[in-house]
């Protein structure tokens, strides 16, 4: 096997209810050839089911910015995939991985991800647990009440002492960086703060991940499915309406029985006139606001990334047709 380089993760874990150990050192392992993966990574089993830590690094990271690092957290080390020094070669032996249903991704919100491994390798990402995702499903099956559009951040997430208890300060520094040079994560060598950044976004995802599971019941242990798998594609669209994509999963037999039966849920994309989108918008963001307040739907848009002139709607069937006849109600005088 070849030799990767490898560093010290800084302080310990939290403890796993899952049973493996969490409260040691991890190391943190770069990684340039796929040689220097664990084996029942790229080779994905039924026997060998994997859950890990997820997440990507990249220069204004989507379907064009480039990915830069890919990282992916074991319980028993950190590896930084690095999509620059290893080329399309590397990222696209991870393929299987990323795709299989033996091995579970743990990621803080997908999007992003999802599309810039979609649009440059060909990755469809699969069988993703959104932690942002599981986070508002625990504070609605526990009767909180979650404002349109207010989404925990990964910093909050990991400041919250129900996961974590944890403060990120090292964060803002990251992020002062990359506003001052845009092209941070294509840098090479990656220095110490580099490779200590991208660790620290996924070293606690595992733990954060058991924890939620211990929260989850089983109606919403199936919208994390359903949502995960609409979320990944969320971005992804293209002319065959992502027939390559899996199928989402079924409401589960338990469920189908009981009285209040969930509804399926879909993803719908809305195309929007050219030019027109703030008008959609509204100023401020007063009428996407007020729709969203209106409807049990998430309502995303491309925004400076992209795609343009699109809005994504996900939720449950008639709450996405109720947005699409508001959303289409706002562009009548477009038109």
């Amino acid at each position: 096997m070849a030799s990767s380089s490898s560093h010290q993760a800084r302080g310990p874990f939290p403890s796993d209810p899952g049973g493996k150990p969490l409260d040691h050192e991890v190391p943190i392992r770069v990684v340039t050839e796929p040689s220097q993966l664990p084996v029942e990574f790229l080779n994905p089993s039924a026997a060998k089911q994997l859950i890990i830590g997820f997440d990507c690094e990249g220069v204004n990271l989507c379907r064009h910015g480039a990915l830069c690092i890919m990282q992916l957290a074991f319980p028993d080390a950190i590896y930084l995939v690095d999509a620059i020094k290893g080329g399309e070669s590397l990222i696209e032996a991870c393929k299987p991985a990323l795709e299989s249903s033996y091995i579970t991704k743990v990621i803080h919100d997908c999007k992003r991800d999802s599309e810039a491994l979609y649009f440059q390798f060909g990755i469809k990402l699969h069988n993703v647990v959104d932690t942002q995702i599981a986070y508002s499903l625990i504070e609605e099956q526990e009767g909180r009440i979650r404002l349109p559009g207010d989404y925990i951040s990964f910093v909050g997430l990991l400041a919250d002492p129900r996961y974590c208890g944890m403060s990120y300060l090292e964060k803002e520094e990251v992020r002062a960086l990359l506003r001052q040079d845009p092209l941070f994560w294509k840098h090479r060598p990656l220095s110490e703060m580099m490779i200590r950044a991208a660790a620290d976004d996924v070293r606690f995802l595992l733990c954060i991940y058991y924890k939620m599971m211990e929260k989850l019941n089983e109606r919403s242990l199936w919208y994390l499915a359903v949502r995960g798998a609409l979320y990944s594609r969320c971005f992804c669209i293209n002319e065959n309406n992502y027939a390559d994509w899996s199928h989402i999963p079924p409401i589960p037999d338990n469920l189908a029985i009981e009285d209040d039966v969930p509804e399926e849920e879909i993803l719908y994309v809305l195309d929007v006139p050219p030019g027109k989108m703030g008008r959609v918008i509204g100023r401020r963001g007063a009428s996407i606001l007020s729709i969203k307040e209106s409807c049990n739907a998430e309502i995303f848009f491309g925004g400076a990334k992209g795609p343009p002139d699109k809005a994504f709607i996900i939720g449950p069937v008639s709450q996405v047709r109720k947005a699409e006849a508001m959303l289409k109600g706002k562009m009548v005088d477009i038109y």
